[in-house]
């Protein structure tokens, strides 16, 4: 669980040791005896996950929530009832790109760095379990990243206090980081040990390395899945490789192996959600009509989980509408329900049944064996291990319902999955437009010529300390530095 002690010691690390953009690093104190370098790697590891999942899942900070100020209102999970400027109308503010560019590099990466460095087999404390952790925790952040914006400096990150230092790293196209991403996760999974030594400080799956095995593979298998499109023979090796020797490569079986923060009813370690609702009084979301509408039609159990009711009625917000309108909304439709508001909500990074739904497009896609029939099980088991998730169990008829699983009705429940999980309902969006949403509601009046938001561009920072360098990111990128760049690995 996170405490208020570890996290300020490990604030003082970071802070102390940060420099310019993503360029900081903690070497670059190696010779002072009063360092960081002295810091045990369960401190450090500790802040790392709080901070880059805490960052990831909310922020309780105005202008820097990603997931809930972006995300979760352009996938169309919620809509706001004020402020559809910030977000909901396809708007971000400078602070959004800002912040979380600085976060995930200052406050995650350079802390995951630390441990990678001292935890090594050369360095001061070797610990493979400790080593590994940090590899699976800073490729997710760095997929985050480069899912976000595109090209992002990579194979230079995190080298500003090494012995040839570098300021100014350069930008590494999104195909090649997604290149050493998978094979990091490959060797994250063969140095976590479950007869190795112990770990402290973790706050996500309480010092189970068979978890931390299951989420490697797991996330290796969706980052092969994203790519597959582009990169469909790679792709396959991948999913064949961990899918054909579980002993090996052991993925999310159950609900206990979901990753995600553990959050408790107290202060500073309660979930953002509630930070920002309920401690912050703020009131400014309300279900989107979308995703009501949606599960409705369904006779879907997982409404009244997602969201209560009000007036007795189901109704959504519709996206994008003037605040004089939106605020109508605010006493009629549906609030987000309690599930994702109290202190102890987990923040989700990934789930079994995110998990089945990669496989079953894998499987009607023709990247794993099996065809439409063992498409099929696997979405049927995406769809009831989300209803368990949330207590709830699916009525006799939904597969009926539903009707034959297509591509698009496993992306559609995946959609509905990933619900308060915005960030990652996003790239899958923009990866495969879908689902396909419903017209927009003709009061709405969007940005962005109406365009949803595609990447982030990236901080004015970055335009201050690194402008060479990320002027050959917005090249890679392959289009201009705004909201409407496709990223290398969308499919249309």
């Amino acid at each position: 669980m996170k405490t208020l002690t570890i996290k300020t010691l490990a604030l003082a690390t970071g802070m102390a040791l940060m420099t310019s953009g993503c360029t900081g690093s903690f070497d670059s104190v190696n010779d002072n005896p009063n360092s960081p370098t002295s810091v045990s790697p369960q401190y450090l590891l500790t802040y790392a996950l709080e901070k880059s999942i805490d960052r990831y899942w909310g922020s309780n900070t105005r202008f820097e929530r990603l997931n809930l100020d972006a995300a979760e209102l352009w996938i169309q999970h919620l809509g706001r009832n004020i402020y559809s400027n910030e977000g909901d109308n396809y708007e971000a503010s400078q602070a959004l790109m800002l912040n979380n560019w600085q976060s995930f590099f200052n406050d995650s990466q350079l802390n995951l760095q630390r441990i990678l460095t001292i935890t090594d087999e050369k360095g001061s404390n070797p610990h493979a379990n400790y080593y590994g952790v940090a590899l699976v925790m800073r490729t997710w952040v760095f997929s985050v990243l480069t899912d976000t914006f595109g090209a992002i400096p990579y194979s230079q990150a995190l080298q500003g206090g090494t012995d040839a230092p570098v300021l100014t790293p350069k930008y590494d196209a999104q195909e090649q980081v997604y290149t050493q991403m998978l094979a990091d996760l490959k060797t994250a999974n063969e140095k976590l040990s479950v007869t190795g030594p112990t770990i402290a400080g973790d706050i996500v799956y309480n010092g189970s390395i068979l978890k931390w095995k299951k989420f490697a593979n797991s996330l290796r298998l969706r980052l092969a899945n994203r790519q597959a499109a582009k990169k469909p023979a790679e792709s396959r090796v991948i999913m064949k490789e961990i899918l054909s020797d579980p002993t090996t490569y052991p993925i999310f079986t159950s609900n206990d192996d979901n990753a995600s923060l553990k959050t408790t009813t107290s202060r500073p370690s309660n979930n953002e959600w509630n930070e920002t609702m309920i401690w912050g009084s703020r009131t400014d979301w309300n279900l989107s009509q979308t995703l009501v509408d949606k599960l409705v039609a369904l006779n879907d159990p997982r409404l009244e989980v997602y969201g209560s009711q009000q007036g007795g009625v189901w109704l959504g917000v519709p996206n994008g509408l003037p605040d004089a309108i939106a605020t109508t909304y605010l006493a009629r439709a549906a609030k987000i329900g309690t599930a994702f508001t109290k202190a102890d909500a987990p923040e989700v990074i990934m789930t079994l049944s995110e998990l089945n739904f990669i496989l079953a497009e894998a499987a009607i896609d023709g990247d794993i064996e099996g065809g439409a029939a063992v498409a099929k099980e696997y979405f049927e088991k995406g769809v009831n291990a989300s209803m368990t998730q949330y207590g709830v169990t699916a009525p006799a008829s939904y597969f009926t319902t539903v009707g034959t699983v297509t591509r698009e009705k496993i992306l559609d429940q995946k959609w509905i999955c990933l619900f308060a999980n915005g960030v990652e309902a996003w790239a899958e969006w923009r990866r495969t437009g879908l689902p396909v949403f419903p017209a927009k509601d003709p009061r709405s009046v969007f940005a962005n010529d109406g365009v949803l938001p595609t990447r982030l561009p990236y901080p004015g920072s970055e335009a201050s300390l690194n402008a060479t360098n990320m002027k050959e990111g917005i090249s890679l990128n392959g289009g201009t530095d705004d909201f409407k760049t496709k990223l290398w690995w969308a499919e249309k």
